[in-house]
Formats: structure tokens, sequence, C-alpha cells
């Protein structure tokens, strides 16, 4: 290589790289920008909670407006919860081809007549014994007082005060149960017109529930229908496997505990065995609660001993209803985690009330069936997905279409 050609070689290459140089200062001069200076970590969890605070304000804004539209929305919700406990036996009657029009009158008259006997059933004892159970309560009450007294573990004045702290307490209770009773008044037209909402509402479900299903499906975009198809037909099937589990378990614990309460001479078996079967449709707590009344009742009437045979004939039959007759009759058609049972009707008594209490677990049973089998694409199948969280339905092929069962 001559001398001229590495002259023009360092030259070229001076003039190349020359702009490189400045560059790369104009860089450095220049400050990089705020978002690169954020650590990543950072910045995804900034993007997650961001997303996360506008689902719950989206969660906030519907529970706010099912509050002020409760009027109108706990009458669908109870029509809705209605149709899934009467669905295995009306559909059980379309399929022995029993003309709709038919079973619905079959399936509405016998379920007004299952609650007005109960009603009628649960009024006539309680006017009959109730006298009597609050004359015995008061003996058992003074001779509880007498018997603390006389074993002298507590001074007289202690006694006297939680005595007396006891009595205001229930006095204050019952004026507040005797005004909500003199306000019913008030409140017995929305209480009607709640009654003949659902009534419609449930007649309308019957009838035509799958054209209102098609109605509603037009609301979604039309790429997207099949997928909410299908995830709603799966949650609506967990929905009446969650109805035909609860209904068995009330009845079982409502006939049981009010058949004990009447062998060991508690009065008002017939409301306590009404209050459980109730009861038992808010899933753990209720059974709880409503053993507990019983409990109570058999130890202001009857004394200690036959409280303690009550509590051991909540205890059994709640026992074997769990471990023996549900597995055997039923299999497991809803499983539920208890730690989800508690919070989510915890949650629901808190936003709702009794009423919250009551739809809080077939509601989250519903959304997370439907959320999870939109997830993790399942809906392709009908199947429900191995990983569905704190619910598990079997059998798993719930919400499969006909023609595919057929198959």
């Amino acid at each position: 290589m001559s001398e001229e050609s590495r002259r023009r070689r360092r030259l070229f290459g001076r003039q190349a790289t020359a702009p490189r140089a400045d560059e790369r200062q104009a860089r450095q001069a220049d400050p990089p920008p705020i978002a690169e200076t954020v650590p990543r970590p950072l910045r995804i969890a900034a993007a997650y909670g961001w997303r996360l605070l506008v689902l719950a304000a989206v969660v906030a804004l519907v529970v706010w407006l099912v509050i002020q539209f409760k009027i109108i929305v706990v009458p669908v919700l109870i029509a809705i919860l209605l149709s899934a406990l009467l669905w295995p036996a009306f559909g059980w009657m379309l399929a022995k081809r029993v003309p709709r029009p038919v079973a619905m009158i079959v399936s509405l008259v016998g379920t007004v007549a299952i609650i007005t006997g109960l009603v009628w059933l649960v009024v006539w004892q309680a006017a009959e014994q109730a006298d009597v159970v609050r004359d015995r309560a008061v003996e058992r009450w003074a001779e509880l007082q007498d018997w603390i007294l006389s074993v002298g573990i507590f001074p007289e004045e202690i006694v006297n005060e939680v005595v007396g702290f006891v009595s205001d307490f229930v006095s204050q209770q019952s004026e507040v149960l005797v005004s909500g009773a003199l306000s019913i008044g008030s409140t017995l037209g929305h209480v009607g017109a709640g009654a003949l909402l659902a009534f419609f509402t449930l007649i309308c479900l019957l009838y035509d529930g799958e054209g209102i299903w098609r109605w509603t499906l037009r609301l979604f975009p039309k790429q997207a229908r099949v997928a909410v198809d299908r995830a709603s037909r799966n949650g609506w099937a967990t929905l009446i496997n969650y109805a035909r589990t609860q209904i068995f378990v009330a009845s079982i614990d409502g006939i049981g505990i009010g058949l004990g309460a009447a062998l060991l001479g508690v009065p008002l078996a017939i409301p306590i065995g009404v209050t459980v079967f109730l009861a038992a449709f808010v899933p753990f707590l209720g059974a709880i609660v409503s053993g507990a009344l019983a409990v109570v009742i058999a130890l202001a009437y009857n004394g200690p001993w036959i409280a303690v045979a009550m509590l051991a004939v909540v205890l059994v039959v709640q026992q074997v209803e769990s471990h023996v007759l549900q597995p055997l009759l039923m299999g497991a058609a809803v499983k539920v985690h208890p730690l989800a049972v508690v919070l989510v009707v915890m949650a629901g008594s808190m936003a709702g009330g009794i009423a919250g209490a009551l739809f809080a677990v077939p509601l989250a049973a519903f959304v997370n069936v439907v959320a999870v089998t939109l997830s993790t694409g399942s809906w392709r199948t009908g199947d429900l997905p191995e990983n569905d969280l704190i619910w598990r339905t079997e059998p798993r092929t719930i919400g499969r279409r006909d023609d595919e069962e057929s198959r």
C-alpha cells in the first residue's frame, strides 16, 4: 500500500469516526427519559396497581347500584335461585315429555304449597308454645341466679350487676324487635311488590329462559358470544348443582334436628326445624347459628342436660349429613373451601345484610367458574378446567351442548 493510500485512509477514517464521537457526546449530554430511571419491577407493580384500582372501582360501582336498586335486584336474584332449585324437577318433567305449561304449574304450585304448609306449621306451634317457653325461660334464669349465689364463687353485688345488665340488654333488644315489627307496615308494600316481581320473573325464566338468554347474548360482541355462552352454561350448571346440594343439606339438617328436638321434648320443634332448613341456605355459618338457637331453647326450657343432648343431636346430624349421606347420595357435587365460604358470606352480609349472605356463595361460585372457564380456554370443549380455584364441581363435563353429549 502506497503512502498516499495510507494517508487517505487515515483522513477518511478521522472523518468517519468524528460524527460518531459527536453523537456519543450529544447523547451523554441529554438526560435519559424518566421512565427509564424507574426500576422495572416498580413499573410492573404500578401497572398492576392502577388496573386493580380500576377493577375495584367498577366492582364498587356495581355493588352501589345493586344496593340502590335492591327492591328490583333482590327479587330477580331470588327468582334465579328458585329457578335453579326447581330446575332438576322441572327438567326431569320436560325430559319425560310433560308439556312445559303443565311442568311449570306443577313446579310452582308445589313450591307454594310447601312454603305455605311450613309457614302454617311454624305459626301454629309458635302460637301454642311461645308463652310456655317464655315463662319457663324466666324460671330457668331465676334458678341460675340462685345457683350462682348459693355456690358463693362470686359476690352478690357482682351477680346482681350482671343480672341487671343482661336484663336491660334483653329488654332493649325486645324493644328493637317490637319497633321493627311495627315498622313492617311501612315496608309491606315493598315486600308485596318484590314477591310479585320474583314470582313473575320465575315464571318467565321457567317458560322462556333459553330465549331470554339468547337475547342477552346479543349484547356481547359477535366474536365473544360462543365463549360467553359456554362459560355461562358452565356457571349455570354449577349454580344448579349448588342449589341441589343446598336443598339436600337443608332438608337433612331441618328434619334431623327438628325430629331430635321433638324426641328430647324441646318445645318449638317445628319452628326449630324450619329455621335450620332456611338457615342452611347460608352455607357453614347458617348451620352454626341455627344449631346454637336449638341448644339455647333446650337450655332455657329443659335444662343443661337436655341442652347437651340437643348439642349432640345437632353435631351428629351435621356430621352424618356431611360425611355419609351427601357423598353417598350425591357424590362431590360442589366442593367449596370453608375459608372461601366464611369470607364470602361475611363480605356479602356486610354489603347486603341477610340477602347478601344468602346470595354471596352462589354468586361467587358462578363468577368463579365463568372466569376460570374463559381464562383457561376450556369453553372450547365445554368442560370445567382442572385448576378451577376454590370451587370444584363434578362431573367435569357439565355445560356441554346436547349434541356433544350424544356423541
